[in-house]
């Protein structure tokens, strides 16, 4: 909580929850990651690159008609979120409920980072103490460079990570029409039986199963959601097993012309770390209320927008 910078591409928030809740928290292989997050974010994090998709995407005339290749779309989908995320300069004033906790915060985005405001906790505002001491957590926070530079190059690997398992998308998976209306298409996935994954990361994302709903006219990742349909063991169950039937599910919506961003993240799993330590990640938050705010916002003035 706190500061941090928010995620744009699809993958992110379900990497960092995955990665959250089978390393970091007993930090069996890697660094616990921050709350704050830097990235191209998101935030999730947007407009497309026209020149750069245009070869390879459909026309428009085109979009409405069936979609004979489903793999040919993911990667035309994977490639404009990429070139969309490095494009976007966007940022976002929003209300982050994290439903499971009861906790609602506000958040400012700026290009130093995000301020994460609480406002409401287990169910109930703020009393007069507990506000006055998240004032002073925020202004320590943002006046931290060791922490600030910690967090920045923090975020930085965990934005390559995310960027790294949305482009294995069309490699791990075999990919299948599910359906299709006059505005989206929604595509499943299957594990492939050949795909080798690389790191612990793309180990979890091998072992699932799902669909991907993806909007026509702009070819953007509007849903995506997934299972785990194995147990996933790391060091033969003595570092951690993550359980079958483990779910995650993301939603994305556009805000303003080509600007995308995360409005629900959903993410339950369960499993085991250590041989006898129970870990879970059950996760319902939801994002909403956004609005625009000046890419020249420093840090400073998003702490006095954060307030309710």
């Amino acid at each position: 909580m706190g500061v941090f910078r928010d995620a744009r591409l699809p993958f992110l928030e379900v990497y960092s929850r995955i990665h959250m809740a089978l390393v970091h928290r007993d930090k069996l292989f890697v660094r616990a990651r921050t709350c704050f997050y830097f990235g191209p974010y998101f935030s999730w994090l947007l407009s497309i690159a026209l020149v750069g998709v245009a070869m390879l995407l459909p026309s428009a005339a085109d979009a409405s008609a069936p979609v004979q290749d489903s793999l040919a779309l993911l990667k035309a989908a994977v490639q404009t979120e990429i070139n969309a995320d490095d494009n976007d300069h966007s940022r976002w004033r929003y209300r982050d409920d994290q439903q499971e906790l009861g906790n609602i915060s506000i958040v400012v985005q700026t290009d130093q980072g995000s301020v994460k405001r609480l406002i409401s906790k287990s169910g109930k505002p703020l009393s007069a103490d507990e506000a006055r001491e998240e004032d002073q957590r925020i202004t320590r926070l943002i006046h931290d460079p060791a922490r600030l530079a910690k967090q920045k190059k923090d975020g930085e690997q965990d934005d390559k990570s995310a960027r790294e398992l949305l482009t294995m998308l069309p490699e791990a998976f075999t990919w299948s029409m599910e359906g299709e209306n006059a505005t989206s298409v929604k595509l499943h996935f299957e594990p492939k039986p050949d795909f080798h994954p690389p790191t612990l990361e793309s180990r979890v994302l091998a072992a699932m199963s799902g669909s991907v709903i993806i909007d026509r006219a702009q070819h953007r990742i509007q849903t995506i959601s997934g299972k785990l349909t194995q147990d996933v063991i790391f060091g033969f169950g003595l570092f951690g097993r993550l359980k079958q039937g483990g779910t995650f599910r993301v939603e994305r919506r556009q805000l303003a012309p080509g600007l995308w961003q995360i409005t629900e993240t959903h993410v339950h799993i369960d499993g085991k770390a250590l041989l006898f330590k129970s870990i879970g990640e059950q996760q319902d938050e939801v994002q909403s209320g956004y609005t625009q705010v000046p890419q020249s916002t420093t840090l400073e003035q998003a702490v006095a927008m954060s307030r309710p």
